[in-house]
């Protein structure tokens, strides 16, 4: 095995011309439990741009990896490892928080209890693109706020990446969902996955909207992907004892003080938070979670749509779309190395 690997750098923090590919040194063999898979795609979050401009999340003097998501092929396993062998297809979430190589490489090192078969018929761009986003909506929506079947759901920004799996998961439990969109084409795109009422932000009030559409009553859950002044709004939009879940986190409460009266219960989810931690338990729970949606994505109940797909080698290209924002789903790197 080649003790070095092409992979891409964040060399200092800055805009997307700070991403360099060069080669580094492969990290492997890894301990007993390690599987080396050669990633075939990885997937761009909105962690990676804020990771990129501000530093690793975890400190470190070092350049290093970004991307959290990845699909690949195994090409070795160690010694205790029983569930993979080399050349199995694989997807998982691990890494690229500055302690840990991300998936913008050749090659990465990964636990095998984090790592999910990719079933046939999904390609490696899909099976990368799934895992954050899945693990992130299954918490807040499964997990957090246990949505149930015909409660009224508010998603915020319903066609971005984490937005359109919220709105498909909560269709998928039998709830009512809105979403929150900012054109005709989004529109159209999340009433697709299962929204029965997009709302058009920029045009109309949400909270109004909200109200009319529960006949004044209110919201049952709402999924903030958006910030603190959306969040502190939707708290006029939710009904008595209604749940919000927040990743962004959570603002005061209203001069109103609406939050505290009508009993809300807000949730933060920060899906990395176990990666942080090392916690080999809740990493392990949120792969069976990605392990289950990938039942869901095999069986046609969900999707994950793609807009853009890029090859490593044009990462800073893939970044600056990132850092536009407004795409419909996620933003996918091709790696052929």
């Amino acid at each position: 095995m080649k003790n070095k690997m092409q992979a891409i750098l964040t060399t200092t923090a800055g805009g997307p011309e700070v991403l360099e590919m060069t080669d580094v040194t492969l990290p492997w063999p890894g301990n007993e439990n390690a599987v080396l898979v050669r990633l075939k795609a990885a997937a761009l979050n909105p962690a990676d741009s804020y990771f990129r401009s501000f530093g690793p999340y975890v400190e470190t003097a070092s350049p290093f990896i970004l991307g959290h998501d990845g699909a690949g092929i195994v090409e070795e396993v160690g010694a205790a490892v029983s569930r993979f062998k080399p050349g199995d297809a694989v997807c998982f979430c691990n890494g690229g928080l500055g302690d840990t190589p991300g998936t913008y490489a050749e090659f990465a090192v990964v636990p095998e209890g984090q790592l999910i078969a990719k079933p046939e018929g999904i390609s490696f761009e899909q099976a990368a693109a799934l895992p954050l986003v899945l693990i992130t909506c299954w918490e807040s929506l499964y997990q957090r706020t246990n949505v149930q079947a015909s409660e009224h759901v508010l998603i915020h920004a319903g066609a971005g990446g984490t937005g359109h799996m919220a709105v498909q998961l909560a269709a998928v439990r039998g709830a009512k969902v809105a979403a929150t969109v900012s054109s005709e084409e989004k529109a159209n795109f999340v009433k697709a996955l299962g929204a029965e009422k997009p709302i058009f932000y920029r045009d109309e009030d949400f909270v109004a909207v909200s109200k009319a559409w529960t006949n004044e009553r209110g919201l049952d859950v709402a999924f903030d992907n958006v910030g603190p002044e959306a969040m502190q709004k939707t708290y006029t939009a939710m009904a008595p004892y209604g749940r919000i879940v927040t990743l962004i986190g959570t603002p005061a409460d209203d001069a109103d003080e609406t939050a505290y009266v009508n009993n809300l219960t807000i949730h933060n989810v920060m899906m990395l938070t176990p990666m942080v931690l090392k916690d080999r338990q809740r990493l392990e729970a949120q792969a069976a979670m990605v392990e289950e949606g990938m039942k869901l994505l095999s069986a046609g109940k969900i999707q994950v749509h793609i807009s853009e797909t890029f090859d490593l080698k044009d990462i800073c290209q893939a970044h600056e779309c990132l850092d536009a924002g407004g795409n419909m789903g996620k933003i996918v790197i091709s790696i052929n190395l």
